[in-house]
């Protein structure tokens, strides 16, 4: 192995150099995974335009890669040995409160940099901390022992892996928020990473009718989410959302409504509502508003609508995730549509954000394209 260890370092508002560090000493209870694909979405756009807290900070927490030195003491506790190839949450919870018991590490305090400033998760944890290759933007990321680790299925390849946290996002909040089940009806808003990935896991359960929305920009995004097993989809900015969806239903509505258009203000959430079928629907929306005036409580209980926040997954879910991806059941790999090496990260981010390239539903940074591992 190196000595030294090459990393890409968020030094400021959309900022990134690259830096070298050293490779860490691990204690008996700890791991070293060399870094194959690190998966970027748009919360790093976000985090890499406005930082939520002090740099410098290696971005990167959707991260696969194989165990190059391993513990004797983490190798007994996880089950692991050198050479297995792994995908990583980026939760490093603290495996003792009831969240962590239920594999609900998302709602573990120690994973919370919200409320907890010692925090540990990859990609957000600054590099000034000890063993400092805290986020997968690096060619080595440090596991401690409280790491969590799935294995990668022999079939799945790393770079497919690297869809496994949408993927995952995906299952969790379709199927276990939304109980989407045999015979709903679902409508998804944005056929982004996650609309997509929404797609699979309601055709997956059984869902008898699956509408995604989309702007004309995403006419590509669309024609994959018809590929993947949607029923319908709807230019909104052609057709009107809700008028399109009852047209579809027969005038009932939909059963839920997966909203993936954070940060694209009310409206959707708005039109979600009123797509929704009389009574009892379910809506599902990922939390980036940070006020929402004159919210219509009125209609929510008039129609019974049961409304639940969309945030991260389980393990279970990521167990699904690569699952899925081991049956090859659906063409999965056309979501992985651009690949940046290590010195590209600033261009990576960007691409998912929207600028300069084409064409993008999925990125994948490669910590070692075009340098000698």
């Amino acid at each position: 192995m190196p000595e030294k260890v090459l990393a890409a370092v968020r030094t400021g508002p959309s900022a990134t150099e690259l830096r070298e560090f050293e490779l860490p000493d691990i204690p008996p209870d700890s791991a070293l995974l060399k870094v194959e694909v690190a998966g970027i979405c748009g919360t790093d756009v976000k985090m890499y335009a406005k930082p939520p807290f002090a740099d410098p900070v290696i971005m990167g927490h959707e991260n696969v890669g194989v165990l190059a030195r391993v513990g004797a003491e983490f190798a007994a506790r996880q089950g692991v040995r050198e050479g297995d190839r792994v995908f990583v949450e980026h939760y490093v919870p603290c495996r003792r409160c009831s969240w962590c018991h239920r594999g609900e590490y998302r709602h573990c305090e120690a994973t919370d940099w919200r409320t907890n400033p010692d925090a540990r998760r990859y990609g957000y944890t600054s590099a000034e901390n000890p063993f400092q290759l805290w986020g997968g933007f690096s060619q080595y990321l440090y596991l401690p022992w409280n790491a969590v680790l799935h294995r990668v299925p022999d079939t799945v390849t790393p770079e497919l892996a690297g869809i496994v946290t949408p993927l995952s996002n995906g299952i969790e909040w379709a199927l276990f928020d939304a109980g989407v089940g045999y015979d709903s009806t679902v409508l998804i808003q944005g056929p982004g990473q996650q609309g997509l990935s929404q797609v699979v896991a309601c055709k997956q359960a059984g869902a008898s009718l699956i509408i995604v929305t989309g702007t004309q920009r995403d006419g590509a995004r669309l024609e994959l989410a018809k590929a993947l097993g949607a029923d319908h989809v709807i230019d909104i900015g052609r057709e009107d959302a809700v008028e399109a969806v009852r047209r579809v239903t027969g005038g009932e509505g939909v059963d839920v409504v997966l909203d993936c258009t954070a940060g694209a203000g009310t409206a959707p959430v708005l039109a979600g509502i009123d797509a929704l079928r009389r009574r009892g629907g379910t809506m599902v929306v990922q939390g980036e508003m940070a006020a929402f005036p004159d919210f219509p409580i009125k209609k929510l209980t008039e129609k019974a609508v049961t409304i639940k926040s969309a945030r991260g997954h389980s393990w279970r879910a990521c167990e699904l995730a690569l699952a899925q991806l081991a049956s090859a059941r659906f063409p999965l790999h056309l979501l992985t549509t651009h690949t940046f090496g290590l010195g590209d990260v600033d261009r990576a981010i960007r691409a998912v954000g929207g600028e300069a390239e084409e064409g993008v539903v999925h990125v994948s940074l490669l910590p070692w394209q075009g340098i000698d591992s």
